[in-house]
C-alpha cells in the first residue's frame, strides 16, 4: 500500500503539492498525453492538470511543465480577494467602491470606478494592486504562507509580486490552492470563501459551469502584435456538472493574441476528455 509520502513524492511539482490541500484521503495520479493535443492544434506549447473530487482522481497533461513553477499572474486575484475579504480591507465585494485614480489605461473597462465584483470581472489590476498595499506585506505574507500557495514568495513589490516579483506557482500547485477555496478549507472565515467563489467569473458549457479566473504575464497583446515577445496566460478554477466537482489549472505560451483567447476553449476540450463536463 502507498503510504502518503510516497504520493506526495508522485505529485509534486519542485516543492511539494501538499495533498491534504486536495482531498481527505490519497488521491490517484495520472499522466494523460492525450490533452496534449488540444494545445498542438492551437499551435500551442501549455500544460493541464485536473482534481476530480468525485473520484480523487488528479489529472496531468504531462509529468513536467505541470510542475513547473511560473508567476500566476492575474490568477492571483483569487487568494487577493479572499485576504481582502478576510482582512475588512473589502467589507462587501458589492458595495465597497474603488475610485478610479483618473489614468486613462489601455483597457477601457478599468478606467471607472469597481467594486471588488466589477474588478475581478473585467480583472481590473489597478483596482488590486491598490487591495494589496492596503493589506500591506506583512498580512499578505501571512496568509500566503497559510495558505500554502506556492513559493510562498512576496518579494518584489507588494504591488507586483504576482506579476513581475518572485511568487511562482505551477498547474499542481494551483489546482491544491483552488481545491481548498472549493472546499471552503482555507484557513479564514467561510465567508470570505463563500463571497470569493461567488465572484468568480462564470462559464456556461452545456449543462456544467465553470468558475474561473485567467491571468497573462510578461507582455501584452499589442506588443505580442509587434512581435515583442512571449506571454504565459493561465486559467484556474473549478467547473461543476451536478453534484460532480473538477478543479483545473491551465497555462499556455501566448506568442500573439489569438493563443490568450483560446484558453477556455482548451480548458473546456481537456475537461471534456476527462468526463468532468
Amino acid at each position: 500500500m502507498l503510504s502518503r509520502r510516497h504520493v506526495l513524492s508522485l505529485v509534486a511539482t519542485a516543492t511539494v503539492i501538499p495533498v491534504h490541500a486536495l482531498a481527505t484521503g490519497v488521491p490517484r495520479y495520472e499522466v494523460r498525453k492525450n490533452l496534449q493535443k488540444h494545445f498542438a492544434d492551437e499551435g500551442i506549447t501549455g500544460a493541464f492538470a485536473a482534481f476530480r473530487a468525485d473520484s480523487q482522481h488528479v489529472i496531468a497533461s504531462d509529468n513536467t511543465r505541470a510542475r513547473e513553477a511560473m508567476l500566476p499572474a492575474s490568477t492571483f486575484k483569487i487568494p487577493n480577494s479572499v485576504i481582502a475579504l478576510e482582512t475588512g480591507v473589502v467589507a462587501d465585494p458589492d458595495k465597497d467602491v474603488f475610485k478610479w485614480d483618473g489614468v486613462t489605461r489601455d483597457i477601457k473597462e478599468w478606467n471607472k470606478d469597481h467594486t471588488l465584483r466589477s474588478a475581478i470581472a473585467v480583472s481590473a489590476l489597478p483596482v488590486y494592486q491598490e487591495i494589496a498595499r492596503r493589506i500591506g506585506a506583512e498580512r499578505m505574507q501571512k496568509y500566503v504562507d497559510a495558505f500554502e500557495y506556492g513559493n510562498r514568495n512576496i518579494g518584489g513589490g507588494i504591488d507586483r509580486f504576482w506579476l513581475s516579483g518572485d511568487l511562482r506557482i505551477s498547474p499542481l500547485e494551483q489546482i491544491a490552492f483552488v481545491d481548498k477555496l472549493r472546499r471552503r478549507a482555507l484557513p479564514v472565515s467561510k465567508r470570505a470563501q463563500d463571497l470569493t467563489a461567488d465572484i468568480l467569473p462564470v462559464t456556461k458549457a452545456g449543462d456544467s459551469v465553470i468558475r474561473a479566473k485567467t491571468g497573462l504575464t510578461g507582455v501584452t497583446d499589442r506588443s505580442m502584435n509587434e512581435g515583442k515577445g512571449v506571454a504565459v496566460g493561465w486559467l484556474a478554477g473549478w467547473a461543476e456538472k451536478g453534484d460532480a466537482q473538477t478543479v483545473f489549472a491551465l497555462n499556455l505560451d501566448v506568442r500573439e493574441p489569438k493563443h490568450s483567447a483560446a484558453r477556455m476553449k482548451i480548458a473546456q476540450l481537456c475537461l471534456a476528455d476527462i468526463g468532468a463536463i
